[in-house]
């Protein structure tokens, strides 16, 4: 049965990539949690979607020039009611920490296709040992070289090409890359293509939907995952299907 992932938790009612939104995405119901990853100044995995921190804190600056004890300092509550207190951007392993017990599966996006962070797949990849939870991430990005190398480092580890566009033999080109799946916007995600990935042995992820004829069509074909900020409305639709 298709996944029900909350898109940086439940993005759409508490503070994105936040520790509450995880906590409230659970409670949804969520079959798993898409985050994202940076590093800071000091080479610590945070969980931020931006390369800065303008758009979801109370402070300018870019991830990469602050360190942890700066980022920890700024508020993410990004505008959301103050009834949730304050929000501090979580590093990864706090993430990890929560969900280690829980039977949640994890997309770890690392966002380094703008900003080319070394040795952020190595330093990803130790604390998903380090937590046991090799059997319980995928990992994904649009720096599809990126993947390559996490496979090369930890083979057992799924990797997923993000494209907010399709590519043509879009399964082909990730079987023979080595990665397990494609996460496409979920426009792109046709009969036709969805056919073209299977042909190839590629699993798809849809990102990011929030109609429900949306999320019923994609279920429909019963695809591996469906990415949403509304985690609670896609339980109610999967719970629905036939």
């Amino acid at each position: 049965m298709t996944k029900n992932i909350a898109h940086r938790g439940f993005s759409s009612k508490y503070p994105e990539n936040t520790m509450l939104a995880f906590e409230k995405a659970v409670e949804a119901g969520c079959d798993g949690i898409e985050l994202d990853v940076q590093l800071t100044k000091d080479g610590v995995p945070v969980v931020i979607h931006d390369e800065t921190t303008k758009r979801t804190t109370n402070r300018a600056g870019r991830v990469r020039g602050l360190t942890l004890k700066e980022l920890r300092e700024l508020d993410a509550s990004n505008g959301f009611s103050t009834e949730y207190g304050v929000n501090r951007i979580p590093t990864l392993e706090e993430y990890f920490e929560y969900i280690k017990d829980k039977d949640i599966f994890t997309n770890i996006e690392l966002k380094n296709s703008v900003v080319r962070y070394e040795g952020m797949e190595e330093r990803v990849i130790g604390l998903v040992r380090r937590y046991d939870l090799v059997g319980k991430v995928v990992f994904s990005s649009f720096n599809h070289h990126s993947m390559i190398l996490c496979k090369k480092l930890c083979p057992e580890i799924p990797c997923s090409f993000l494209t907010n566009c399709w590519q043509i033999g879009a399964g082909m080109y990730a079987r023979r890359n080595g990665v397990e799946f494609v996460n496409p916007m979920f426009p792109f995600l046709t009969e036709f293509n969805i056919r073209e990935l299977r042909k190839n042995g590629i699993r798809a992820q849809a990102w990011t939907v929030d109609f429900v004829r949306s999320m019923r069509r994609l279920a429909r074909m019963d695809i591996f995952a469906i990415i949403t900020n509304r985690p609670d409305t896609l339980k109610k639709v999967l719970d629905g299907m036939p």
